[in-house]
């Protein structure tokens, strides 16, 4: 299973999911992509093997992924402060993986009936979620 890990700025959220997912020991094949090399390296830093920062390294890892698994932002042209080009979020949101997004507020989206939890809250139960479909 190709799970695709997509996250920007300073890459944080994105390093707290693939350090869950590396402890887990889940059976997948992990990509970090990060909008900008910080994040990228972040990423790396919290156990992926494989990073690629940028535009097209989203476009292209988002075809064939099986999970993409990153802040809600991601969906949403222009988000995370400006970090999201169109062409980004039109890969992502097109992509026939499931996506597991993270309602972090700080990109004004907001999911109306859900929990206000911490960051590690919600990565745990990202992390629940992928455990079920692998």
């Amino acid at each position: 299973m190709k799970v695709v890990v997509i996250d920007g700025q300073g890459g944080r959220l994105g390093q707290l999911i693939i350090e869950a997912i590396v402890s887990e020991k889940l059976d997948c094949d992990l990509y970090a992509v990060g909008t900008n090399s910080i994040a990228t390296s972040a990423m790396l830093k919290g156990g992926a093997s494989n990073g690629a920062t940028g535009e097209n390294p989203v476009v292209v890892l988002s075809e064939d992924a099986d999970v993409i698994v990153g802040p809600i932002g991601i969906v949403s042209a222009n988000s995370l402060l400006g970090e999201i080009t169109p062409k980004m979020a039109l890969a992502i949101g097109k992509s026939k993986a499931v996506k597991l997004l993270l309602p972090v507020a700080h990109c004004n989206n907001r999911v109306v009936g859900v929990k206000n939890l911490t960051m590690n809250q919600m990565v745990k139960e990202a992390i629940e979620s992928l455990k079920e479909l692998i």
